[in-house]
């Protein structure tokens, strides 16, 4: 039943007294919380879920309530209004889910161990205390815990531990803050601490399995970018310390707890020996990205579930420009283009999508809005464009106003608009709004006749969209001065294109930088004379190109047929951002073709051409003191080369397996996963596939983890394939929250995919048993979506998912899912023939 009424409109709270005594053996705790707050009517609501209520008094005195699973809450009757305290009384139980207090489990030479830690966004809290559980319920939280506790355990939370009295750790009183911000862990930990310059206590904890070194990384960007953001945000960090913990169980990637952080432990620790740039690149943008919500986010929250773009846009803009800062060498906005732009380019067209800011009420469908493609990356991508149309002299100040009005309170989008409007004296929110309430990016469409080039914007869609006659305020952001900084109409003409050619010596472009929400569809002549100019462009320029040609023809004002031809122009280019947006491209052209078949052999022919100038140039072992771009780029090398079978690259490959078979975990981690994945495809055995399976269930590397997982996924032997399928449901091999990924290797592996196809039909109760209640759920079907593109594959995905579609949360990702599918199959069968002939016809040159 759909929560119609915000539980704050009757009681709101001031502040919790919350005692807890957690039995980690019989994973059974009890409960007592005492709310202090103002009881708008007498008939009020408290939130609660899977909390067996034993008493409920109002100063002091037992009042009537029922308990209300529907709504999860307790509906109480009170005989006044008025400043009120509530104490309930209760017993729950820890879960399994990942959600509420729940055990983390791990090993240390062999010895299962367990720690405890906390999930409550969006709406977990409930599980482990009484609460108004919404954003705008802002407290204060006094936080009181006992367990069973053994020598040498740890405990933390939010704020700092001011006493222990009768094995109950007391914590000093919070700020005012948001219930699901609220977090603690306990258990053997082992930690590292540094002090900010502003004297912020900063600290990295993680379990004994784990060596010492590993906390470094995390420690020091952490601290880092704490400084940053006290600096870029002229807003102090407003707690005495900030943890980060890492837990072995965690669905999400982390959780910005205020005060107390929480990461999956690939997302935190590394290995400062033997980790690749790519992946320090990704931990560190995670640090940064929950240290942004310390202060958007936490300190000031958004007040209501619709503006969670809020919190995630702007954290996922920031992240960016915080690692930049301390590490400009990187050039981590590159990451940006590569990972969040594409991600957003691609969701966003098709037809059904969410806009970044959505109206939703029911708490089931709250998790649905953590579309990472829409609410992260698109809305970072058009705060990237505030930042530029304002510039970052008036965002500071406009942040700086926005904190010292709103901190320790609620805000909505409005509010940011309008201080950073202030700030500027732009109006911000009028631009920004066709961007936050419309789904949807424009194709600008940029045509030459008679002198003049004429701009026309359009929705663009892959597969069929309704035209609903959408218009965007769209930075055009031109390398040609002539053209108007900022499209508000459907068409526009640039005068004189001959002269502004001549004058310019350059190519017409749109877009410069690719900061902006839309694509660019040149005529010919416009693109012709880009490509003939290409080499003089810059990488984010060429991939640009690339990258907008590849959607065009997904959504058929292009075709991939005349795009294929053009990629290997672009393939000795050493630049990183060109060789992703290339191989995002050259990897579209494998649906195209059937396995094991003549086609799929032209196509390898084809990656091959691609690739074997580069893969000289480069080779397999990282060169000390090589650049970053080489570093990131060898591993598209690397798995165009093996894809393409390229004989050389399967020998040294297999050579580099033989001659680290002792410590296959020491191979260096920028090629371990190809090194393993050819080993498995091409000179597989049922021992090597335990042994591998053995290493993955010893080792805390997740790294060393993840590169064993997309091996084994890899192997084309059916008994070893239904094997791995039989570990799906098996915890102490497989955590449920990389369980995904596990799937997504089976399914996308053409001797797998019945097998798994089979397995998550048969399972998909069991699935949502144990998954399916946090907000990566929906990504399951996300990943089939991505996968299948047989009309047959298509007919059996309606099949089992249209039934669900009632089911809150998932409604909008099974219709996406379907369309998505159906746009594939269409393409490939319209265009297969004419593809591969351009293919061989390539290859043949």
């Amino acid at each position: 039943m759909a929560e119609l009424t915000h539980f704050y409109e009757k009681f709101q709270p001031a502040h919790y007294n919350i005692y807890l005594d957690i039995n980690r053996e019989t994973k059974q705790f009890s409960g007592k919380t005492t709310i202090t707050g103002d009881a708008k009517t007498t008939a009020i609501s408290i939130h609660q879920k899977f909390l067996n209520i034993e008493t409920v008094q109002a100063d002091g005195k037992d009042v009537p309530f029922t308990t209300d699973d529907a709504n999860e809450a307790i509906q109480i009757t009170l005989s006044k209004t008025g400043e009120t305290t509530l104490t309930i009384t209760y017993q729950a139980k820890l879960t399994d889910t990942m959600m509420g207090i729940y055990p983390s489990y791990y090993e240390v030479d062999g010895v299962k161990k367990q720690i405890i830690g906390t999930q409550f966004e969006t709406t977990a809290a409930r599980q482990a205390f009484p609460s108004v559980d919404e954003p705008e319920a802002k407290a204060t939280f006094d936080l009181a815990i006992k367990f069973d506790e053994h020598p040498g355990e740890t405990i933390i939370s939010n704020m700092p531990e001011v006493r222990t009295e009768n094995g109950v750790h007391y914590f000093d009183t919070t700020m005012r803050m948001s219930t699901y911000l609220i977090a603690f862990g306990f258990g053997e930990l082992q930690s590292k601490t540094t002090t900010t310059k502003s004297g912020v206590k900063v600290g990295v904890f993680a379990t004994k399995a784990h060596k010492a070194d590993e906390l470094d990384f995390a420690l020091d960007i952490a601290k880092r970018s704490i400084e940053f953001y006290e600096d870029f945000y002229q807003t102090k960090y407003p707690l005495p310390h900030s943890w980060q913990l890492a837990l072995p169980d965690f669905s999400a990637g982390a959780m910005e707890n205020w005060g107390l952080v929480t990461y999956r432990e690939a997302y935190l620790l590394l290995d400062p020996k033997n980790t690749s740039f790519e992946m320090k690149q990704l931990v560190a943008t995670v640090i940064a990205h929950e240290l942004a919500h310390q202060w958007f986010g936490d300190l000031v929250t958004m007040k209501w579930w619709d503006d969670l773009w809020l919190n995630e846009s702007f954290a996922n803009m920031m992240e960016y420009v915080a690692v930049d800062a301390i590490e400009p060498d990187w050039h981590v906005w590159e990451m940006f283009q590569t990972s969040d732009v594409s991600a957003a380019l691609q969701r966003d067209a098709t037809d059904g999508v969410q806009s970044v800011h959505v109206d939703v009420e029911d708490p089931a469908e709250i998790d649905s809005l953590f579309d990472a493609a829409i609410v992260y990356a698109k809305g970072a991508r058009m705060l990237v464009m505030a930042r530029a149309l304002v510039g970052d002299d008036a965002l500071r100040k406009g942040l700086e106003n926005y904190f010292a009005a709103h901190k320790f309170h609620n805000a909505t989008g409005d509010d940011l608009w309008s201080a950073l409007g202030e700030a500027s004296g732009m109006d911000v929110g009028a631009i920004m709004k066709t961007w936050l309430d419309q789904p949807g990016y424009p194709v600008v469409t940029a045509k030459l006749a008679d002198g003049q080039v004429t701009l026309t914007q359009n929705q663009f869609f892959i597969g069929d969209g309704q035209d609903a006659g959408r218009k965007w305020s769209i930075p055009l952001n031109s390398n040609y001065a002539e053209v108007p900084e900022l499209m508000t109409d459907k068409t526009i003409t640039v005068a004189d294109y001959d002269k502004l050619r001549a004058a310019h010596g350059t190519p017409f472009l749109l877009n410069v930088g690719n900061n902006s929400h839309f694509i660019v569809q040149y005529d010919q002549t416009l693109m012709k004379d880009i490509l003939q100019n290409v080499d003089q462009l810059g990488a984010i320029s060429q991939l640009q190109i690339l990258q907008d040609l590849r959607l065009l023809a997904d959504g058929k004002k292009t075709s991939y047929a005349t795009f294929a031809p053009l990629l290997p122009r672009f393939a000795n280019s050493h630049g990183n951002v060109v060789n992703a947006a290339l191989y995002r491209a050259a990897n579209k052209l494998k649906q195209f073709v059937t396995p094991k078949s003549a086609e799929e052999k032209q196509l390898k022919a084809f990656f091959n051409q691609l690739s074997s100038q580069q893969l000289a140039r480069l080779g397999w072992t990282p060169k000390a003191g090589e650049a970053n771009d080489d570093q990131l780029m060898r591993p598209y090398i690397l798995s165009a080369a093996l894809y393409a079978e390229n004989a050389a690259a399967i020998k040294d490959a297999h050579q580099l397996f033989t001659d680290n078979a002792d410590n296959l975990g020491g191979l260096s981690a920028d090629i371990r996963v190809f090194v393993l994945r050819n080993e498995v495809k091409n000179f597989g055995s049922a021992e090597l596939f335990d042994n591998l399976l053995n290493a993955y269930r010893q080792t805390a590397d997740a790294s060393y983890k993840a590169d064993i997982s997309a091996a084994l996924t890899s192997t084309t032997d059916p008994q070893l394939i239904a094997k791995l399928v039989e570990k799906f449901e098996d915890a102490d091999t497989i955590k449920p929250q990389d369980l995904r990924a596990w799937f997504r290797g089976v399914l996308a592996n053409d001797d797998g995919q019945q097998a798994a196809w089979d397995w998550i039909r048969n399972d998909w109760q069991w699935l949502e048993d144990t998954v399916g209640g946090d907000m990566e759920f929906a990504t399951y079907i996300t990943v089939i979506a991505s996968v299948f593109k047989t009309s047959t594959r298509l007919a059996e995905f309606k099949a089992f998912f249209e039934p669900k579609l009632p089911t809150p949360g998932l409604t909008r990702e099974i219709k996406m899912d379907i369309s998505v599918i159906e746009s594939r199959v269409n393409l490939i069968n319209e265009e297969k023939d004419a593809v591969n002939a351009a293919i061989a016809k390539a290859v043949q040159k």
